[in-house]
């Protein structure tokens, strides 16, 4: 293994490269890092040395990571998350400054992932752990244009007692993260039985129940058209009228490609953020609370029903300034399936006039992640193929 040859370092001199200008590390493991990879190789692991990084200084610590590890991935890094100082957290703060979108470095890229979305926009990883809360994965994918997935609430461990945040990935494509998905799965995972899901109103956890399976089954290609209920802002969200024509231009794509074939179904939900709010504060058994989460529950059943996907835009603006996003929360369209427990993943869609990627979001049944990957790999068959930002350095 030569350095012009070893894909980790490969990364590590796109990180030496590209990093001053994005700020998108905390720190770096040069030294670290080729040591994994001369084991994993030597090994013949399943992942083989392939480069990821790690949201945020404990990044190293979650289970995903452990898990990738253990597989021959090798971490190079940890990946910037804000700092203190602002309530928003669609923003980063690596080793040299504030996270800047690969695209257009007045802009944020989108958060709390936000260093893993541009470590993995410009080349610097193949893929990044995230964890999403609110949105913190798929915010970031759609900000930066790349493949972001939430995982079902409760699939695999997490430290936040809420329930409302689970591990999520981005990558490249969705085809990357079906591999990270089915390594830190070990088996599969349609039929795992989520833990620490936030309490539905009656107190039932959604999602699947049963033994894990002992291996990962194929993954044959989904029979198409996919069934899907589109909407542009969920009945409650004010969307950019740019971003939810571009999302809407993916969607028809998709079904002129047959695709997608679209259900007339009610797409209306109760706006979510006072729930999540209280939630988030401790108070999940709050009549409001509890009234908000039963509607929606009963809503999205119906939606899904049937294997059926519901598409929305990711997020109801386009990346913001630096100085923040003002009155208008990012999360809109993003929190409520934290709220409910649903995977949901973004990818990208296309772009404003102005430059700004911009994310389509899928969201499937509880426990249905390996499903929803296959579907979004069956969606970017049929969109046009994601590009590689300008970022600066880049030869």
């Amino acid at each position: 293994m030569t350095r012009t040859t070893s894909a980790v370092a490969r990364a590590l001199e796109r990180i030496e490269r590209l990093d001053p200008a994005l700020h998108a590390f905390t720190e770096v493991w040069p030294r670290e890092a080729l040591d994994r990879e001369r084991e994993a190789v030597a090994r013949g692991l399943p992942l083989g040395g392939r480069p990821f990084a790690v949201k945020g200084p404990s990044g190293i610590r979650s289970y995903a990571a452990r898990r990738l590890v253990a597989a021959g991935g090798v971490p190079v890094g940890a990946t910037s998350v804000p700092g203190p100082g602002t309530h928003w957290q669609t923003w980063g703060r690596g080793a040299g400054g504030r996270t800047v979108n690969p695209w257009r470095a007045d802009r944020t890229p989108g958060g709390s992932s936000a260093g893993a979305a541009v470590a993995v926009a410009a080349g610097m990883a193949e893929l990044a752990t995230g964890s999403d809360g609110a949105g913190s994965v798929r915010i970031p994918a759609a900000w930066c244009g790349v493949f972001g997935l939430k995982t079902t609430n409760g699939l695999l461990p997490s430290p936040d007692r809420s329930g409302l945040a689970s591990a999520g990935v981005l990558a490249r494509s969705a085809a990357e993260a079906e591999r990270w998905l089915r390594q830190v799965l070990e088996g599969g995972g349609e039929s795992a039985a989520p833990e620490n899901v936030p309490p539905g109103p009656a107190g039932a956890r959604p999602g699947p129940t049963g033994p894990r399976p002992t291996a990962p089954e194929p993954l044959l290609p989904l029979p198409l058209p996919l069934p899907a209920v589109y909407s542009d802002d969920l009945g409650f969200a004010a969307v950019d009228p740019e971003v939810a024509a571009v999302v809407r231009a993916a969607v028809d794509r998709l079904v002129a490609a047959g695709t997608v074939r679209l259900l007339e179904r009610d797409t209306g939900l109760l706006d979510p953020v006072d729930a999540w709010t209280a939630v988030r504060g401790g108070a999940a058994d709050d009549p409001a609370v509890v009234r908000v989460r039963r509607a929606n529950d009963e809503r999205l059943a119906e939606l899904l029903d049937g294997e059926a996907l519901l598409l929305t835009p990711a997020t109801p603006n386009r990346p913001h300034g630096h100085e923040g996003p003002g009155d208008l929360y990012s999360t809109a369209l993003t929190w409520a399936f934290n709220l409910s427990g649903h995977p949901a993943a973004s990818l990208p869609a296309g772009f404003t006039a102005d430059g700004c990627p911009v994310g389509l979001q899928v969201v499937a049944p509880h426990g249905a992640d390996l499903r929803l990957v296959a579907a979004a790999r069956a969606l970017e068959d049929a969109l046009p193929a994601a590009r590689r930002p300008p970022v600066a350095g880049e030869a």
